[in-house]
């Protein structure tokens, strides 16, 4: 992302300096009981219900019982049948046990079972944990324990690293096997497969769902900025209003097809695995990020909607001739993370594409800001045009406040396009709070604001651009990798005296962990390559620096390494 913020285009629909899509409330004093307003005019079953996504599946399975509900390779579910899916699998694991308030956890690809446990775990008031199935055995671990786990769904591609995790445990967890036909087959995990267990169940419970709106819906693991995972927690409020913002925002109808090229993991899927149920649109399965495989599901499905990390449309631009499939429609990519290039928005462009930059964290259910479009843009040159769409933009249609504040105080900053500080939100569609951890909780909300660690800037028009990262959270792949549990890996190194990892960018990745290291007097013959092999050994690979520089490190007077120094020397070395 450039240093300088972009032009002011548009700005003739900019609102006051400050703004940035926030939203005011009056606040005040309640009314009386006995005021007019309020006297006899109480909240009654007929007049208020619980927002619980589970809703858009009953209205939408209702509604076009016939049409389309999810594609998976051969496999297609109309939603009459998804539905029924969905209450089997509740029914059966009330059959086993499964209660209000357990956890029920998945360790899958995208496909019918994750999506489904989106619905049938919910309906009985448990709550989702979507493990993110690039950790290895010790996250996944970690994850089954702090959340209690009652049941894992796991697929059989990833039986052997849950096998190895399960093992880190002692205590029982009931372990469903997934048999995904679009997949590899493996030794199974346990005894029970999926198939069997939608057996056990009845087509049309009548699962309970959430007692109040702020029942917690789904709990995902973020590293946040330590090695140590962070459990963010959801309630349905929120993931009804995001999926309903995302609906709106995206442009989502009954003839939408969405192609999955998003982890369903990530944030539950940006809450699309809900938005688009909302919508009546059709979800297309995909277990891996293919070019190929992704092209041929536009051409195929006429597949109108996706997201991913730039990464994803990295792949897409760079596919051989002999994996692109032509296609007639506009096909809108909503993604996140680093800000694509204008080469890459051209080249998408050039290929049907519409792209959207969506700005995000697990705490906020994915999108938070969206980078509207202004109708001025369009006769910009690309490199103006692609620094005004890399921006973050303004809230989203469900979040209520966007702020660019003082740190310390959460207190407002002028709207100059270059005051720096922290990216604040405020709204039902941020999380209940940390599981376990209400020290955490209490830090990320103070002054009655969600602290991001983002630092950016507010522009004239409202929109917010990020210029740095406050907690060094690398991005990699649309991965978050923290970069204190990277050095707490490399400082467990024999041979490394001290060491540093800043993030460096990366024409794939968008960014990628590089390490700066000093090594110990007589460490031998050890170099960049020993070290990155020490680190996935003990890491996720996807943690593992991919860059290692030996030499001494830039320190303050009183011994501080200078990070900034260090990531100038990222940025200038040759691209990865």
């Amino acid at each position: 992302m450039s240093a300088a913020g972009p032009p002011d285009v548009g700005a003739e629909g900019a609102g006051p300096p400050g703004a940035g899509g926030e939203r005011s409330s009056l606040g005040g004093e309640p009314l009386p009981e006995d005021h007019a307003f309020v006297r006899d005019l109480g909240r009654n079953a007929a007049n208020h219900v619980p927002l619980t996504p589970l809703s858009f599946l009953v209205r939408t399975a209702s509604t076009w019982p016939s049409r389309i509900a999810v594609r998976h390779g051969e496999r297609t579910f109309t939603w009459r049948a998804f539905e029924s899916r969905c209450r089997r699998l509740a029914s059966a694991l009330a059959g086993r046990g499964v209660r209000r308030g357990d956890t029920v956890a998945v360790l899958a690809p995208n496909g019918p079972p994750m999506l489904e446990a989106h619905y049938a775990v919910p309906g009985l008031g448990a709550i989702l944990n979507a493990l993110n199935y690039r950790l290895d055995a010790r996250g996944i671990a970690f994850c089954l324990d702090h959340g209690e786990a009652k049941v894992l769904l796991c697929d059989a591609e990833l039986a052997t690293v849950a096998r190895d995790a399960l093992a880190m445990l002692d205590r029982e967890i009931l372990v469903v096997d997934l048999a995904d036909p679009e997949g590899p087959q493996a030794e199974p995990l346990g005894a029970l497969t999926y198939d069997a267990l939608l057996a056990e169940g009845e087509p049309a419970f009548a699962w309970p769902g959430p007692l109040d709106e702020w029942d917690s819906i789904a709990l995902l693991y973020t590293s946040g900025t330590t090695g140590d995972p962070k459990g963010v927690v959801y309630h349905h409020r929120g993931a009804y209003l995001n999926a309903l913002g995302n609906a709106l925002a995206m442009r989502l109808s009954p003839d939408s097809v969405y192609l999955w090229t998003l982890p369903m993991f990530h944030c539950n899927g940006w809450t699309f695995t809900w938005a688009v149920t909302a919508a009546g649109g059709t979800h297309v399965c995909l277990r891996k990020v293919d070019p190929a495989q992704v092209f041929r599901a536009i051409g195929n499905h006429k597949v109108t909607h996706m997201c991913g990390a730039p990464i994803v449309l990295n792949m897409l631009v760079n596919a051989p001739a002999s994996a692109r499939v032509a296609f007639d429609h506009v096909v809108d990519v909503a993604t996140g993370g680093a800000a694509p290039p204008s080469p890459i928005i051209a080249a998408m462009e050039s290929m049907g594409f519409r792209v959207t930059h969506l700005y995000g964290l697990t705490e906020s259910y994915g999108p938070a800001t969206i980078c509207e479009p202004q109708d001025a843009w369009a006769s910009l040159d690309l490199p103006t045009r692609a620094r005004a769409m890399a921006r973050q933009g303004v809230a989203m249609p469900t979040l209520e406040a966007v702020r660019i504040g003082e740190p310390a105080t959460s207190a407002p900053l002028p709207a100059d396009g270059a005051t720096m500080g922290e990216l604040l939100l405020r709204g039902n569609t941020i999380m209940k709070g940390y599981l376990k951890n209400p020290r955490a909780t209490a830090a990320a909300f103070a002054d009655g604001w969600y602290h991001s660690g983002d630092l950016g800037v507010m522009h004239a028009d409202g929109y917010v651009e990020i210029k740095d990262r406050a907690k060094d959270v690398i991005i990699s792949g649309g991965e978050n990798v923290s970069s204190l549990e990277v050095e707490e890996c490399l400082y467990s190194h024999p041979g490394v005296l001290e060491a540093a990892v800043v993030a460096r960018p990366d024409v794939r990745w968008g960014e990628t962990p590089c390490a700066f290291v000093t090594l110990k007097d007589g460490a031998g013959d050890v170099d960049g390559a020993a070290i990155i092999a020490w680190c996935r050994e003990h890491l996720a690979h996807f943690k593992a620096p991919r860059t290692v520089v030996l030499g001494p490190l830039p320190k303050t007077s009183t011994g501080k390494i200078q990070k900034f120094v260090l990531r100038e020397r990222a940025r200038a070395l040759p691209p990865g």
